[in-house]
């Protein structure tokens, strides 16, 4: 679905990422895991348009989108749910969500989706007319990954969705993830949370400094030496 071939990207002269390359196939959960400042978040924000690679190439589904406008990219069904969830506080859960769908078919679209992101998140149909910025931490996730939705996406990529979140709220967290998989979407999921994410992902891509080091299955990934000793503490 998407192919990312040896790209460089900088924050003016500091460069964050060197010759990364890794695919992403229709269908799947793919997770990028790797500590704080490895260059996962920018790796999310050159394929959604909001950095600017200096070499390389990124592809969806054929089509070269290296280097397009966020809005053309988003217009092509790749969607990016950033960390920190961006919501809009001084408005309503309802208000947040249909601005996620402001364009084309997503417009179309809009109420009949908007109801199955009320099926996916209950508690979000309860609080549709409650400002976001007075809802929980778990509760303005879910608003994110519901704005997401309202887009139609094709890929869905999640930036950090675990951040700050309590331990039994993260859970709750990945179980959102495989559902919405579970829905036709492939994921792109970032996350520092590595045991937890490698244990329901299809596949993953270990980055460090800026650069891909390993890649395998979720299972393998658990399995490796390296992995362990640097992220699991075994």
């Amino acid at each position: 679905m998407l192919k990312v071939e040896n790209i460089d990207m900088s924050y003016g002269d500091l460069q964050v990422l060197w010759d990364v390359s890794f695919e992403i196939r229709n269908g799947e959960i793919l997770v990028l895991v790797g500590a704080n400042g490895a260059g996962k978040s920018s790796i999310i924000k050159t394929i959604s348009g909001l950095q600017k690679v200096s070499r390389g190439k990124i592809t969806f589904q054929g089509q070269d989108i290296t280097n397009k406008n966020p809005e053309d990219i988003l217009k092509m069904g790749i969607v990016h749910v950033p960390e920190g969830r961006r919501l809009f506080n001084e408005m309503t859960v309802e208000e947040n969500l249909i601005l996620g769908s402001l364009w084309g078919e997503a417009k179309a679209k809009r109420f009949e989706t908007m109801e199955m992101c009320y099926e996916l998140f209950p508690k979000l149909k309860e609080r549709r007319n409650q400002l976001a910025g007075t809802l929980s931490g778990g509760e303005q996730q879910m608003v994110a990954i519901a704005r997401g939705l309202m887009s139609l996406p094709k890929l869905l990529m999640l930036d950090e969705p675990s951040l700050g979140l309590a331990p039994v709220l993260v859970q709750d967290v990945f179980e959102i993830v495989k559902s919405v998989n579970r829905q036709g979407i492939t994921v792109l999921l970032v996350e520092q949370n590595v045991q937890s994410t490698l244990k329901f992902c299809d596949r993953a891509y270990v980055l460090e400094n800026g650069k891909i080091v390993l890649e395998g299955t979720g299972q393998e990934l658990l399995n490796n030496e390296h992995v362990k000793e640097a992220f699991l503490g075994i």
